[in-house]
């Protein structure tokens, strides 16, 4: 995982731009590459149709109960994006997860009953970051050239893979990190992710994550994705994150062994659960 210390800052420019002013701090989120100027939060990368759209939405979300999302901050120009950079505002709280899997939950699961009804957002389907690849590859939608020591999970995942009936939705596709809590307030979901799947895949992913990471009890899966679906969704997950990895790092990397272990341990797991055991 990238370090806060890999942050670079934005240029003065940028942070004018955006009425900020003051010495950026790294955060932890954000890939290691965000920063805290102020009351705000910056990033880079920002595809500049995918944040105008983000930012609209989150406006609309905004005051719904059961979680606070953050304000996108707008620059001098009117727009959202400068120079690659996004500015949102600073919200308080600690991330999770550990402890937390029902509060968090219950969080996703409040963000994604506001986001029922919206509709499918096309720049989706011109996508091509790694996390966007792994998706589609989870999915049996694209290939991508994995290392040998890949192939043979993944493919052994594969040969489980079954369809899923639910229908997809708008969900968050990245909720471990980005869910912050704080004392007498509602849950902060962050740092949007965008996905258009079933809306238990978003739990599937927080249980993977949790299992892989975070020493989440096996019970975790019972509470965010129970039953054959959910075994399905789980399974997707695991390619997911698995694929992700792989591709971050980039052509003719490897997954460090302790990480390989982890893949394969939660393997086991998810091939009982497809089998109907635990």
């Amino acid at each position: 995982m990238p370090r806060a210390t890999d942050a670079v800052p934005p240029p003065p420019r940028v942070l004018k731009a955006f009425g900020l002013s003051g010495r950026p701090e790294p955060l932890a989120g954000g890939q290691g590459h965000s920063v805290r100027v102020a009351g705000a939060v910056l990033k880079p990368g920002a595809d500049a149709a995918e944040t105008e759209w983000a930012a609209g939405l989150m406006e609309r979300l905004r005051g719904r109960r059961g979680f606070r999302v953050p304000r996108f901050l707008r620059s001098a120009d009117g727009g959202h994006v400068v120079e690659g950079w996004a500015a949102t505002e600073f919200l308080p709280g600690e991330p999770g997860p550990a402890g937390r899997w029902a509060a968090l939950l219950a969080a996703g699961r409040a963000f994604h009953e506001a986001l029922r009804d919206v509709p499918r957002p096309a720049h989706l389907d011109t996508r091509r970051h790694p996390w966007a690849v792994a998706d589609r590859l989870a999915w049996g939608e694209a290939t991508a050239r994995m290392p040998a020591d890949v192939r043979r999970p993944l493919a052994r995942l594969e040969r489980l893979r079954a369809p899923v009936d639910a229908p997809a939705r708008l969900i968050h596709g990245d909720l471990t990190g980005n869910v912050l809590f704080a004392a007498g307030r509602d849950p902060a979901v962050i740092d949007f992710s965008p996905y258009w799947r079933p809306v238990a895949y978003a739990d599937a992913i927080v249980a993977v994550d949790g299992l892989l990471h975070h020493g989440a009890p096996h019970d975790l899966v019972d509470s965010a994705v129970p039953g054959a679906e959910g075994a399905q969704l789980l399974l997707r997950a695991l390619m997911f994150r698995l694929a992700a990895s792989v591709l971050l790092a980039g052509p003719g990397a490897a997954l460090p062994e302790d990480e390989a272990a982890g893949f394969t341990r939660v393997a086991d797991l998810v091939e009982r659960r497809v089998g109907g055991r635990r």
